[in-house]
Formats: structure tokens, C-alpha cells, sequence
């Protein structure tokens, strides 16, 4: 049985094919259109998930969408009318999309799919998210927390999974939600919604907790963890371009900060307001995952929303929360929606059986030997090939320890917004002054963002405070901010937080052998079996996926070497491409045109 899962009209629209049971292929849009987080419909993803499993549209049996739009459109009907008419633009222009597109989503997919609306199921946007962790995780039986900005009225769930089946048993409703309240916190610190929140969470060690009072000031949070917001303070149920009302900084004594300062204006005061909405959000979750504890008496926990991206509360839940297992789905924002209305429907509704548990996230596309050549050839991009993969991982070892920044392209791309070694720039995580020279010359971002630390499995306990990590499938989707261990922390300068913390994925040999070799052969030179680890991409832009798009950013940047699967690229190539006036530029999902 085939069963196609389908998220867009929000963000990081994205498809996801299930097949008896098992995920055989998931992709964000963004990747082959290369507009940052694509709204629009999937069209290319939902091209390459049937392409991958050698299928059409014909065979799927199902098309199942991550939310109910008439349920949505309900919301902001009713929310438009109770706070009108300081809610009349929000509404004339929520209007003006919905009802000439975003109502239409059954009419949209079976138009643009050309399939029978009878093959058309619509799950509800945290079914969707509970089902995405639920139904991929190892088991059995689970507490489910769901935890975002909102779905159709729901902002957050309880639930339990019992082999093919959900139940939710709790719910809080929109506009009361503790994600819009960290998204206000990210607005107010000068982030963009929906883009910044992770930039907030790499401020808040910058910063100490000193206003958490006023936070709770603006809320009721009962024992449950369910939370009353005082909506005089906040303007995003009533407007369409503002997050906060006026008061909001006159409560703080201090207005929003200046997005256009990026990092020039690392001002202390913004770090504490980070370093606070962090913690009260910690205390929140706790005190829900404690109830949820209390009610449902089990010891393991599956997490979504996109909430669950904070890895910083994350490994605080499993480290001091009441679960002995917790697990993530790699995508658990709404690009996981797809993946999530997918298995809902395989299992829950269909009843089907359960499949295996999703312990990797390489689930995009690839590129054989042929197909680089070939791209390389075709462009007169000078190269090396190491024919043996044990050669090429030592030439690429040597390379890191010698100091260089390597792009690094190899397999099937990961699924969900982490790098976890297929689309990865990495580098020397020793060297202290690679945070820098990463931030500024080859990301392009601000200088205060830190950098993933990839470390082998097995090893993970000896430099980080993540002990029996093969348990934790999440460490393996770099969902977990854990503590460096103290005496690591000069050895690993370049990876360590500001509070001696780092963003760790765990590498397990089974799923992607080839980088936890080099991250082996690279500890066999330094007694380090550490790298340094962040997207292959550029500030603004989505993560590679061709090696078009791999050689344009690498173009674009300071990294010494490309190392698209077995063939490597120096910066010299860089430099003839430039020293001619062409420059690779992509187009389209595979296409590379020089342009002057």
C-alpha cells in the first residue's frame, strides 16, 4: 500500500511516501526550488518521493493532507470577528488568500495530482505531528507531546500511541500557545518569526535569565502546564504584520530590538530576555511532560511541533524529566506534518501494522559517480577521483586536521532542516578560530551562532555528557544540546557554547558508514573522533541538493575543498571559473547554466 503525505500553504512545504509501512523517501520543497522555506504547493518534492520509490501517481492509494483547512478557516473567522476591527486588515488580507486558494486544498491536489477526490484524506495538523514521532519511533506504547505555534485551533497536545493507534486526551487552544509565545520573544529580540526562533536559542547562553518574573507577569500556567496569555500584551491573533502590541515593550522597558542590527548590536540586555523566554519555556514543557507522566504512567515520550526543534529544552526533558526514552522525529516541525498525515492514515485509520522505526534521516536524493563526473565535465571543473572510498576518506581526514573547511556532499540527502553528514560543511572542531572564519567568510551569519559537533556513537560519552547515546535516537538528528564534558571543552573550542554546551550528533556506522569512517580516521590522526558540522548552504538559502547547487555555494564562499562523494574539488577551480568571468549558478532541479 502506498500512501502519499502531503504539508504545504504555511511553510517548508514538503511530501513523503509511505510504503507498507516503511518511509521510503521525504523532501521539503525548499530543496529543489531553492526559495527558503517554500510555501507552495509540492510539486517537485512530490516528483522526487514517487520518483525514488519507481512509481506514479496511479499507483499511490492514498494522498492525505497534514491539516483541515476548513477548520483553520473557522479560526480565523471566529478570531477576526472578536477582535475586529483592530483585526480588519488581518482579516481583508487572510480573506483575499483563503478564499481564492488556501479553502480549495482538496480542488488544488486533485487538479494539479489528477487523481479521484475519493483518493483525497484530510488529518488534523497535531494528529499529523503526534503520528510523524508516534508512528516512526521504537515503541510500543508512548506519551505523545505536541507542542507549536498553532494548527487549526489547537496549539498543543496530550496523547497516548498504543501500537496502531492514537488518542489524544488533551488539548490547548489557539491563541494561547507557548510556541507564539517564544515566537514573540524571537520578534522582540529582532529575529524574523519562523526563521529566528533558533537564532534566539543560540543567544540565550550569551545571556542570564534575570527577567523570567516579568515573563510569567503576562501568563497563568497551571500545574499541567496549560498557559493563559494575556492578549493585551501581544498582537498576533489581531494583526498581520505585527507580533507584539505597544505595550509588550513597555512592560520590559524597552522596544523591540532593531532586526536590521544582525550581530553589530550584541546587546547584552537582548541576551537576557533570550537567556529568560529559554527558561521559562524549559519550565513549561517540564511541568507538562510531568503531567503527562502522572497521567499516563508510561516511561516513554515521543515529542513534535515545532517546539521540539529547541534542543536545548530537549535534552533538559530527557535528562531531568520523568521519561526514561524519549524519541523525535528528525523533521518535527511542519515539513514532518507530511510524513505524519501519511502514517496516521497507513495505521491509525487504515489499521495497518506497524512498520520499522525511522533511525536515520537520509531520505532525499543522491547522486551516482557518472552523474557527478558528468556535471563536472560539463562545466570544465577541474578535479581529483580516489577510486577507494578507505584512500579518499584518509585524503579527506588529513585535509580537516591540516586546517581545511570542506564542503562535503555524499548520499541520499537528510530529511528534516539538520545537516547530519550528506549535505555538511565541516571543519577541525580544535582549531578555536574556525567558529569565526565559518561564521563570517563561508556562512556569511552572525557571529554568535555555534556549530554541531558530529562524533561517533560509540564515543559520544567521552567528550559529551551523553551517556548509552545508541539509546537516544534524537542525538542522531541533532536534537539534543548537551554538556561538553569540562575537561573537553579546551580540546573542542571551536564546537563548545558559550555555557560549555554543544549541539551534538551522534553517527551510528549502520546509517551512514562513510562519514563515521572519516570521523573515525579523523580521531586515528588526533585522538579526536570529533568534526565540526553545519549546512552546506549560505546565510538565507536553502541546503544543497545537487552538485550544481554544492559547487555554486562553494563558489560563492571561502571553503579550501568540494568533496562531492569520491571526487574532490579545490579552491582553484574557484579561481579559474572566476579568472574566466563565469560563474555556475543552478537552475531548476539539475540544470547549470554559465552565466557572465
Amino acid at each position: 500500500m502506498l500512501i502519499l503525505g502531503l504539508a504545504f500553504h504555511y511553510h517548508d512545504s514538503s511530501a513523503a511516501l509511505v510504503k507498507d509501512g516503511v518511509l521510503v523517501a521525504a523532501a521539503s520543497e525548499e530543496r529543489f526550488s531553492r526559495v527558503k522555506h517554500d510555501s507552495g504547493f509540492p510539486k517537485l518534492a512530490i516528483d522526487f518521493v514517487l520518483g525514488q520509490a519507481g512509481v506514479t501517481i496511479d499507483d499511490v492509494d492514498f494522498v492525505v493532507f497534514y491539516e483541515k483547512p476548513f477548520v483553520k478557516f473557522e479560526r480565523l473567522l471566529l478570531t477576526a470577528m472578536a477582535t475586529f476591527p483592530r483585526s480588519a486588515r488581518v482579516f481583508r488580507e487572510s480573506m483575499q488568500r483563503w478564499v481564492t486558494e488556501k479553502l480549495w486544498v482538496k480542488s488544488l491536489i486533485t487538479k494539479e495530482l489528477k487523481i479521484p477526490k475519493a483518493k483525497m484524506l484530510f488529518a488534523e495538523h497535531h494528529v499529523s505531528h503526534a503520528a510523524s514521532s508516534f508512528f516512526t519511533s521504537p515503541f510500543e506504547e508512548s506519551a505523545i507531546l505536541t507542542v507549536d505555534g498553532a494548527g487549526e485551533w489547537t496549539t498543543s497536545t496530550m496523547g497516548i500511541g498504543r501500537g496502531n493507534k492514537l488518542e489524544i486526551i488533551k488539548e490547548l487552544r489557539f491563541p494561547h500557545s507557548l510556541g507564539l509565545l517564544y515566537s514573540a520573544f524571537t520578534t522582540y529580540c529582532g529575529f524574523e518569526v519562523n526563521e529566528g526562533e533558533y537564532k534566539l536559542m543560540g543567544m540565550h547562553p550569551y545571556g542570564t535569565p534575570r527577567y523570567t518574573a516579568e515573563i510569567y507577569e503576562l501568563l497563568e500556567v497551571a500545574e499541567d502546564g496549560s498557559l493563559w496569555q494575556n492578549l493585551d500584551y501581544f498582537a498576533y491573533h489581531r494583526s498581520a504584520t505585527s507580533t507584539l502590541a505597544e505595550s509588550f515593550g513597555t512592560h520590559f522597558g524597552r522596544p523591540p530590538r532593531d532586526p536590521s542590527l544582525g550581530d553589530k548590536s550584541l546587546d547584552p540586555y537582548y541576551c537576557d530576555m533570550a537567556a529568560s523566554i529559554q527558561r521559562v519555556t524549559e519550565e513549561i514543557l517540564m511541568k507538562m511532560i510531568n503531567h503527562l507522566h502522572r497521567e499516563t504512567g508510561l516511561d516513554s515520550l515521543c515529542l513534535a511541533g515545532g517546539v521540539a526543534l529547541n534542543s536545548v529544552a530537549n535534552f533538559k526533558l530527557l535528562r531531568d524529566g520523568p521519561f526514561e526514552h524519549v524519541y523525535i522525529h528528525p523533521a518535527p516541525g511542519d515539513d514532518g506534518g507530511a510524513v505524519g498525515a501519511a502514517y496516521w492514515a497507513y495505521n491509525h485509520l487504515l489499521d495497518q501494522p506497524r512498520g520499522p522505526a525511522l533511525d536515520h534521516a537520509y531520505l532525499g536524493s543522491e547522486n551516482s559517480d557518472d552523474e557527478i563526473r558528468s556535471f563536472l565535465e560539463a562545466h570544465d571543473i577541474p578535479y581529483q577521483y580516489i577510486a577507494d572510498d578507505e584512500e579518499f576518506l584518509d585524503y579527506a581526514a588529513n585535509a580537516l586536521a591540516d586546517g581545511k573547511v570542506c564542503g562535503w556532499f555524499r548520499g541520499r540527502f537528510e530529511w528534516g532542516p539538520r545537516a547530519l553528514g550528506s549535505r555538511s560543511i565541516i571543519a577541525d572542531p580544535r582549531k578555536s578560530e574556525m567558529k569565526e572564519l565559518l561564521n563570517s567568510k563561508i556562512k556569511f551569519r552572525e557571529a554568535f551562532r555555534p556549530f554541531a559537533p558530529s562524533v561517533l556513537e560509540e564515543r559520544a560519552d567521552d567528550f559529551f555528557e551523553f551517556p548509552n547515546a545508541e539509546k537516544h535516537f534524537p542525538g542522531r538528528f541533532m536534537l539534543y544540546v548537551c554538556p561538553v564534558r569540562e575537561e573537553k571543552r579546551s580540546v573542542l573550542p571551536a564546537i563548545t557554547h558559550e555555557d560549555g554546551s554543544g549541539r551534538l550528533q551522534t553517527v551510528y556506522k549502520e546509517t551512514n558508514p562513510a562519514y563515521h569512517r572519516l570521523i573515525e580516521r579523523f580521531g586515528e590522526l588526533t585522538d579526536v573522533p570529533v568534526i565540526m558540522n553545519t549546512s552546506f548552504n549560505l546565510k538565507g538559502e536553502p541546503i544543497v541538493e545537487s552538485p550544481a547547487h554544492a559547487f555554486n555555494t562553494f563558489s560563492l564562499s571561502g571553503m579550501d575543498l568540494l568533496l562531492l562523494g569520491n571526487f574532490i574539488v579545490d579552491a582553484e577551480a574557484k579561481k579559474q571559473i572566476a579568472e574566466t568571468r563565469f560563474h555556475l549558478r543552478h537552475e531548476g532541479d539539475s540544470v547549470a547554466q554559465m552565466v557572465s
